[in-house]
């Protein structure tokens, strides 16, 4: 065997971690989605740190924007140093951060750790999806991105399960959610230190006399999509957030028991999780740009329906559906956006398009509020929602056609 064929063995050995890695560092994202709320009702209980609900609220809006920050500013990182180095560090960031988060003393304390963490973790996303990118077969992006995303709702899920363990059933208070998340970051380190490989794409050409790329975002050919992928993006994390936010309560006033809404909620987030393992694979055979427009408009359609008091079988139906497009349409974008910018500015793009996207996730929980308090969130939260899914549709087609 020559020296040749084992190097390559070895090359095409270690670009087999890039997946599994990533998924990882994806879960981790989403095992941070659902810990605060998960610590919340105990956070409220410090009797030195009297926390009401609006400062609780105010907490989780500055660990949002730390991970809007951290997307916006890592992702140019990710494109001049490499996605390897990139990565690590943000790993190192979020697992250091996240377990002194264990430690805080008081609100103020805790509040600046979430925003600090929020930087390192929202420098994860856009690094694994140009990973994943770069490493897929050829024809196959689409689905090795909404795999990947599977992750973090499997993160989201960890959260919660612990959460029972560790605060209900054993009674140890909120700091060891913080303590467990921090090591799980802490302990993937060396698997990523010892097999995740650069990205090949990266060695070759990018960071390689391209200048600044963010500058590329705005080119000719470039200004546009970025706008659109903004507009797109914002669209659908606003989704995200509103639904999993405020989807029970608007049920409540629809008529519905709040056993029956959180079971809704449940299982708006299965279908989620199926949308996912579907979307990648429609992606791969009819294109991410026609997948991603196509899932908006039936996240709108499936949206609306929900106006309408459904029976029984019908209304799980119809939230099922609602959760298999309405979720992954935003990964859709995400993929799209992965294909549409050149090597060299490709993660500045994903960064760009997670971080102002963050906009929405933030305005999620806050646009349906009014509406709750007028006593019309139902039907007119869903009409809102349905409108939302369709601008984003309308983002996603301004964007145009893959040029590079």
């Amino acid at each position: 065997m020559t020296t040749e064929s084992v190097a390559g063995r070895s090359t095409s050995a270690r670009r087999g971690w890039v997946a599994p890695l990533c998924w990882v560092t994806i879960a981790l994202e989403g095992f941070d989605l659902v810990v605060l709320g998960v610590v919340i009702p105990s956070l409220l209980k410090e009797p030195s740190w009297g926390l009401d609900p609006g400062t609780a609220a105010l907490i989780a809006t500055v660990g949002l924007v730390g991970v809007m920050v951290g997307a916006l500013v890592v992702g140019p990182v990710t494109d001049l140093v490499g996605r390897r180095r990139a990565m690590i560090g943000t790993v190192v960031v979020f697992s250091i951060l996240t377990l002194a988060c264990a430690f805080a003393q008081d609100p103020w304390t805790f509040g600046a750790l979430r925003f600090l963490a929020g930087i390192g973790l929202g420098g994860v996303l856009p690094v694994a999806l140009a990973m994943v990118n770069e490493t897929a077969p050829r024809g196959r992006a689409g689905s090795a991105t909404t795999t990947m995303m599977t992750g973090y709702h499997a993160g989201a899920v960890l959260s919660s399960l612990l959460g029972i363990v560790v605060i209900s059933s054993l009674g140890l208070g909120w700091r060891p959610m913080f303590v467990i998340g921090g090591l799980i970051a802490v302990l993937l380190l060396p698997a990523l230190v010892l097999r995740l490989p650069e990205s090949e794409v990266f060695a070759q050409q990018g960071g390689k006399g391209t200048g600044n790329p963010v500058a590329v975002l705005f080119r000719p050919g470039y200004r546009r999509a970025t706008l659109a992928f903004w507009l797109a993006s914002i669209m659908g994390l606003l989704l995200v957030y509103g639904l999993n936010t405020w989807l029970p309560q608007i049920m409540i006033a629809a008529g519905y028991r709040l056993g029956a809404s959180l079971a809704l909620l449940l299982t708006l987030n299965v279908g989620a999780v199926i949308g996912l393992l579907v979307a990648g694979q429609v992606a791969n055979r009819i294109g991410t740009r026609t997948a991603a427009l196509v899932w908006f408009v039936l996240a709108a359609v499936f949206l609306a329906l929900l106006t309408v008091r459904l029976p029984g079988v019908a209304i799980y139906g119809t939230v099922l559906l609602a959760g298999i497009f309405t979720f992954s349409s935003q990964v859709l974008v995400y993929a799209y956006v992965g294909q549409r910018y050149p090597d060299a500015a490709r993660a500045t793009a994903l960064g760009a398009s997670s971080g102002v996207g963050r906009i929405g996730a933030i305005a999620g929980p806050l646009v349906t509020a009014p509406l709750l308090a007028a006593g019309v969130a139902f039907p007119w939260g869903f009409f809102l929602f349905a409108a939302v899914a369709a601008v984003g549709a309308a983002g996603v087609a301004a964007a145009g056609r893959t040029t590079a």
